[in-house]
C-alpha cells in the first residue's frame, strides 16, 4: 500500500527497525512471497518483535511496530479465510515461529549492546464512563435554552482546528461590584467618675490589713493550746463554770443597762449631729469642693481661663531643678521665636495674611460638650424653658413639662448651679407641667413659672421650700389655656410710682396678653387680646341662603412675645395661625402691624439686641425668618432640616449670630459667612429632641435642653470674633 496526501507526496509510514542486508535471505513461504511490501512489513514486524524480548519488558513496543504488526496479521487472516488455502495457511504459521527462533539466534552481543531508539506517542483517549453535570432540570421552563446553547458550544468546540477536551489558557475574573454595608447599635456612653482618698483613709486601710492575719494567728494558736490541756481539767472546768451562766446577779444587770443607755444617747447624738444644720451646711461646701476639683478643666474652659496641670512626679531634688531650668529655657526660646515672627509678619503683608488664613482653616466652628446638667430626678422629663439670673449668671432655672396635652405630668423647677453640675441647688414640686419661667431683675431672688393650667406662680430661691410667694390659681382671671411664655419688664410710662415698677407679662393660649401687678398680691389686667385675622385670600361672595362657618373662638392662641430693645412700649405676638403682630402698650384693641410669612404656629420671636429693627421669628412649618419692622416681607428664611423648630435666640456678643433648636439637631448660624447653611451644628442625644436653647451671658458657651431631661453645656469654639455690632 501506498500514502499519498493531496499534493501528492508518499507518506507512507515506514518501518522503525530494518534488517541487515548482508544477513542471509530466510527461506521463502507462501505467507511472505505475497508481495514485496508485504514481506518487508512482516520482516520488520518479526524483527522488532525479537528486539522487543531481548531488551526485556522495561521498554514498550513501539506504536508503529503494532500498527505493522496488526496490518500483517490481518493480511495473515484475510490469506487464511480465502477458500482452499488452508493448506498454505498451516503450513506457513510454522514458518513464522521458525523465523522468529532463527531471528533470536542471528542477534549478537553487539546487536544487543547497539542503542535503539524508541519514540513514544499518544494514542487516542478511550472514555471508559462520561457522565455529564446537570445544572438545570429537564423538566424547567429553561431547560430548552440551556440545552441549545450547550448544543451550540458542543459545535464550537467539535469544529476547531486542533480540537483537544482541555486547553490551558489564562482568565481573568471580573470582581463583583463594591457593596456599602451599615450596622447600628446603640452610643457608647462614656462617664467620668472621680474620688477623693485622704491620709486618714489610707491609715485605717493598713491598720485593718494588719490586723486580720494577727486575728487569724491567734485563732489558729487557740486549738492548739486546748489540745495540751488535759481532758479532766476541761471537765472540772465546765462543771464549776455551769452555775454561773444560769444566775444572773443585780451588778450585771445595771452594768447592761447603763451600757445600753449610753449607746441610745450616742446614736441620738449622731442623729442630731447629721441633721443640724452647720453640718448640712459644711457637707454643702465639701460638695462643692469636690466637683470643683472634678470638673477643674471644664469649668476653666466655661470660664475662658487656662487649664491647670497637675506637675510631673520627679525621683530627686536635683532632677527637679534641671526640669525647671529646661522648662524655663524653652519658655526663653520660644519667647524669642515668637518675638522674630512678630517682626517678620510686621515687615510683611503677606505672611500676616496666610497665618491669618492658616489660622482661620485650622480650627473650624464647631461645639464642644463640656457637661449636662442632669440628674435621676430630672430624667424623663421634656425641658420646657431656661432663664439664667440677671444678678448671678452662674444660676440656671430650669422648668420640666411636657408641650403635650397627653403627655402631662407633674411639673418640675430646677436651680443649677456651676459649683454643683451634678445635683440642683433648689428644686420646686408643680401641680402641673411647668411651660415658662423667667427671673426677676428688680429682686434677684423671685423667679416667675408659668404652668400648664394657666396659673402663675411666683417662687422665693431663696427659700428651700416648695412654698409658693404669689400664685394665681384661685384668681378669677387667670389664665384658661397654658401659659406660654413670662418676661418681668421695666416701664417707665406715667409720672407714679406704680407706672415705674416691675411688671410680669405672660401670654397664654387663651388668647390674652396679661400683666401681673405684683405690689397688689399678683391682680391682673390684659395689655391685648389677640383677635383672629382673616387670610388674605380671595374671599368670594357668599350665596344667599347659606350662613357662614361660625369660629370656635374669637381670639387666636398666643404663643410668644417679645418686647423691644429700646422702647419698651412696643412688643411682638406670635399666634397659632402662624401670625407675627405688632402691637403697643398704649393700645389694646388694633394692631399696629401683621406679618405674614409663617405657615404654621410661631414658638418664639426675638429682637435683635444691637439691630433693633430686626427681628428673628421660628415655627413649627420648619423654618426661620428674618424680619424688618418697617417691612411686612421677609428679609430672609432659612430652612436645614425637615423638623420643628422649638426655640432661637440672639447671641449677646454678636449681631450676625444667632442659635436654634429643631428637634433633630441645634445649629449655630453666622450671618456674616453664610446664609445658607449654619456654621456649626451638634446632633440631639439618642432618643431625644432639643427643645430650648439659650445663651450662657459673658461666657462663650450655649446650653441645649431637650426632651430627656439634660441641659447640654457646649463652649463654641472656632467662632470668629465678631467685628461689629451691626448685620
Amino acid at each position: 500500500l501506498q500514502v499519498v496526501d493531496d499534493e501528492g507526496r508518499d507518506v507512507t509510514p515506514r518501518p522503525l527497525f530494518r534488517p541487515d542486508p548482508d544477513a542471509a535471505a530466510p527461506k521463502q513461504s507462501q505467507l511472505s512471497a505475497s508481495s514485496d511490501d508485504s514481506g518487508a512489513t512482516a520482516s520488520g514486524f518479526l524483527s522488532a518483535c525479537s528486539m522487543h524480548e531481548a531488551l526485556g519488558a522495561d521498554l514498550p513496543c513501539p506504536s508503529s511496530v503494532s500498527k505493522s504488526n496488526s496490518s500483517t496479521m490481518e493480511s495473515v487472516l484475510d490469506e487464511a479465510v480465502k477458500p482452499g488455502s488452508q493448506q498454505d495457511t498451516a503450513a506457513s504459521l510454522p514458518d513464522v515461529q521458525v523465523r522468529q527462533e532463527e531471528k533470536k539466534e542471528q542477534l549478537t552481543e553487539e546487536d544487543l549492546d547497539r542503542r535503539v531508539d524508541v519514540y513514544l506517542t499518544e494514542t487516542e483517549t478511550l472514555w471508559i464512563l462520561d457522565m455529564p453535570s446537570v445544572v438545570v432540570s429537564a423538566e424547567s421552563e429553561g431547560a430548552g435554552r440551556v440545552l441549545e446553547r450547550n448544543r451550540v458550544y458542543a459545535d464550537i468546540c467539535k469544529n476547531r482546528p486542533g480540537n483537544d477536551r482541555f486547553v490551558e489558557k489564562m482568565m481573568q475574573t471580573i470582581n463583583g461590584a463594591a457593596k456599602n454595608k451599615e450596622a447600628q447599635c446603640d452610643r457608647v456612653l462614656v462617664e467620668d467618675k472621680g474620688t477623693v482618698v485622704a491620709s486618714w483613709d489610707l491609715y485605717n486601710f493598713f491598720n485593718a490589713s494588719e490586723a486580720e492575719p494577727a486575728s487569724k494567728a491567734e485563732g489558729s494558736r487557740a486549738p492548739a493550746e486546748s489540745s495540751i490541756s488535759d481532758t479532766s481539767k476541761e471537765h472540772d472546768q465546765t462543771a464549776a463554770a455551769a452555775p454561773d451562766r444560769g444566775s444572773i446577779t443585780p451588778a450585771a444587770v445595771s452594768e447592761r443597762a447603763g451600757l445600753a443607755r449610753i449607746h441610745k444617747e450616742e446614736t441620738c447624738h449622731l442623729e442630731a449631729i447629721l441633721r443640724s444644720e452647720n453640718f448640712q451646711q459644711d457637707l454643702l461646701f465639701m460638695e462643692r469642693i469636690l466637683m470643683e476639683n472634678i470638673f477643674q478643666p471644664k469649668l476653666a474652659a466655661y470660664r475662658q481661663f487656662p487649664v491647670l496641670t497637675e506637675p510631673a512626679v520627679t525621683s530627686g531634688a536635683g532632677s527637679t531643678v534641671v526640669a525647671a531650668k529646661e522648662a524655663k529655657q524653652e519658655e526663653h526660646d520660644k519667647g524669642e521665636k515668637d518675638k522674630e515672627e512678630q517682626k517678620e509678619t510686621r515687615t510683611d503683608p503677606s505672611v500676616l495674611s496666610d497665618l491669618k488664613e492658616t489660622s482661620e482653616g485650622n480650627v473650624p466652628p464647631r461645639l464642644e460638650r463640656l457637661w449636662a446638667y442632669s440628674c435621676d430626678l430630672t430624667k424623663g422629663h421634656n425641658v420646657s424653658s431656661m432663664a439664667r439670673s440677671r444678678v448671678n449668671p452662674d444660676l440656671l432655672a430650669v422648668g420640666y413639662g411636657a408641650f403635650d396635652f397627653k403627655e402631662q405630668k407633674r411639673g418640675l423647677v430646677c436651680c443649677w448651679s456651676l459649683k454643683n453640675p451634678m445635683w440642683p441647688e433648689r428644686i420646686f414640686q408643680c401641680e402641673h407641667g411647668v411651660t415658662a419661667l423667667d427671673f426677676s431683675a428688680a429682686s434677684s431672688s423671685l423667679l416667675a413659672v408659668g404652668l400648664y393650667d394657666g396659673t402663675v406662680a411666683i417662687y422665693d430661691v431663696r427659700s428651700c421650700s416648695s412654698t409658693t410667694v404669689l400664685d394665681s390659681g384661685e384668681h378669677a382671671d387667670k389664665h384658661t389655656g397654658p401659659v406660654w411664655q413670662l418676661r418681668w419688664v421695666e416701664q417707665d410710662r406715667g409720672t407714679t410710682e406704680d407706672d415705674k415698677r416691675e411688671r410680669l407679662i405672660s401670654v397664654s393660649a387663651d388668647g390674652r396678653i396679661t400683666t401681673w401687678l405684683t405690689w397688689r398680691g399678683l391682680d391682673c389686667k390684659d395689655l391685648m387680646k389677640i383677635n383672629r385675622t382673616g387670610s388674605e385670600k380671595k374671599r368670594f361672595p357668599v350665596k344667599k341662603g347659606r350662613k357662614s362657618e361660625p369660629l370656635i373662638s374669637q381670639w387666636a392662641a398666643g404663643t410668644c412675645f417679645d418686647f423691644h430693645p429700646k422702647d419698651p412700649d412696643f412688643y411682638l405676638a406670635g399666634t397659632e395661625e402662624g401670625l407675627i403682630h405688632k402691637c403697643s402698650c398704649s393700645c389694646s384693641t388694633r394692631f399696629l402691624e401683621t406679618y405674614r410669612g409663617h405657615k404654621g404656629p410661631v414658638y418664639k420671636v426675638a429682637w435683635n439686641p444691637f439691630s433693633t429693627d430686626t427681628f428673628l421669628s421660628c415655627s413649627a412649618d420648619w423654618s426661620i425668618i428674618l424680619w424688618h419692622q418697617r417691612s411686612q416681607t421677609p428679609l430672609l428664611a432659612f430652612s436645614s432640616t425637615t423638623t420643628v423648630v422649638h426655640d432661637v435666640t440672639w447671641s449677646p456678643k454678636s449681631a450676625s449670630v444667632f442659635a436654634a433648636a429643631n428637634e433633630s439637631r441645634v445649629e449655630i448660624w453666622d450671618l456674616s459667612v453664610s446664609i445658607l447653611d449654619p456654621v456649626a451644628a451638634r446632633s440631639a442625644e439618642p432618643e431625644a429632641k432639643c427643645t430650648s436653647v439659650l445663651f450662657a451671658g459673658s461666657a462663650n458657651c450655649l446650653l441645649v435642653g431637650d426632651s430627656r431631661g439634660g441641659v447640654g453645656v457646649f463652649e463654641l469654639q472656632g467662632l470668629a470674633a465678631p467685628s461689629c455690632t451691626k448685620v
